[in-house]
């Protein structure tokens, strides 16, 4: 059996434990201190436009504290993008909201503009109000597009809560993703461009909300000599220990960029002879994606082999692979939930495949899984 070969792991700098070392050195190893405001600092430096970071315990902690920043409650509802991981929608039922999902277009594979404003219409026509939010996503690192939802988003007045979670890194139109939304959000788990082990943030338009979130994730404790409590809180703090590993992941982020770019163009240029494997694309030169993980759609079609069909042979020969994302309209724990669309998400996520993808990858490994998923067409032929 030869070497397990995983979708995408964490990949080291080398000088995580400098940062490390000196929490324990300080005692600091408990949430906040040095290495958190470091690595705040050092990510608004990184995505730039004058930004304010939070660096939290979860992607999904910030996308939770952004709904609780903008105020969404009990009854509200809020238009989540359908073709996404869970942690994007779940923090919508968090606050007693209803999620409103939105189909994908094409092109990128996320938040389709004309359903998006279809849903706000018809929602506004149903229930006499405007969702409270709406959250797009950048679907394995590849950009949505931001200049259509951010104008629909602007004419209705509702605020975009950008679910960046993928996409550290990524660009639309020179513009790095996680600068559109009113808040926005990214993910520092374990698989992801950086890590923390597990981690996130929340980046803010101001000092001000900045400080904000930082009060809701610290328990909301009120400033008093003892422990006084107005609002609920959260234990949401990203800890000393956990943003000292994000600091000296910071070296590598670049090189981890240019290196998921690097096996994306590897796999496109070796499978693309290769008849009903289709691996996907920028659309333009409006879209820079870091190919956080490659994906493939396969035509059964013209290559007789179904997607599943691939993926479990390629787990007969130890590469991780994983189906695309089922999207949340069909997940039983949303059913009823308002969906608007014309099914190209579920096209999508019975087509679709991702590819391991992480920056310790060789160019043999992904010779290997290309010459694998061949054979398996060869085999059924």
């Amino acid at each position: 059996m030869n070497k397990r070969i995983w979708l995408s792991l964490a990949h080291m700098s080398g000088r995580e434990q400098k940062f490390i070392k000196e929490a324990f050195d300080t005692n600091w190893v408990v949430p906040l201190g040095p290495n958190v405001n470091a690595f705040e600092k050092e990510l608004s430096q990184y995505i730039g436009e004058n930004k304010h970071v939070v660096a939290l315990s979860a992607g999904t902690a910030a996308l939770h504290l952004g709904l609780i920043l903008l105020d969404v409650k009990p009854g509200d509802e809020v238009i989540c993008q359908s073709f996404t991981f869970a942690a994007s929608a779940n923090p919508i039922a968090y606050q007693g909201a209803r999620p409103v999902f939105v189909d994908s277009e094409k092109d990128t594979w996320n938040m389709n503009p004309i359903f998006l404003e279809e849903a706000i219409k018809d929602r506004l026509r149903k229930t006499g109000k405007l969702p409270k939010a709406i959250i797009p996503v950048h679907l394995y690192g590849m950009p949505a597009k931001m200049d259509e939802i951010v104008y629909i988003a602007d004419h209705y007045g509702i605020p975009i809560l950008e679910d960046a979670a993928e996409a550290l890194g990524s660009e639309y139109k020179g513009y790095k993703c996680g600068t559109f939304g009113h808040y926005s959000a990214f993910s520092f788990n374990g698989n992801k461009m950086i890590t923390t082990s597990g981690g996130g943030a929340l980046i803010c338009q101001s000092k001000e909300e900045a400080k904000r979130v930082m009060f809701y994730a610290t328990q909301a404790r009120e400033n008093a000599p003892h422990y006084q409590h107005e609002k609920i809180g959260y234990n949401y703090r990203m800890s000393n220990i956990c943003a000292g590993i994000g600091r000296g992941q910071m070296f590598v982020l670049d090189e981890h960029i240019a290196c998921r770019r690097a096996i994306h163009k590897l796999y496109t240029e070796w499978l693309k002879d290769i008849p009903g494997i289709t691996v996907k694309q920028n659309p333009s030169a409006d879209f820079n994606s870091n190919f956080w993980l490659t994906c493939i759609l396969i035509d059964t079609n013209k290559c007789g082999v179904t997607r599943e069909d691939i993926r479990l042979y390629l787990e007969e020969k130890n590469i991780e692979t994983r189906p695309l994302w089922k999207p949340m309209h069909l997940q039983p724990v949303f059913t009823g939930a308002p969906f608007y669309g014309d099914g190209t998400s579920e096209h999508l996520f019975e087509k679709g495949l991702c590819l391991p993808s992480g920056p310790t990858l060789t160019d043999e490994d992904i010779r290997f899984v290309v010459d694998s998923i061949v054979s398996k067409m060869e085999i059924r032929k």
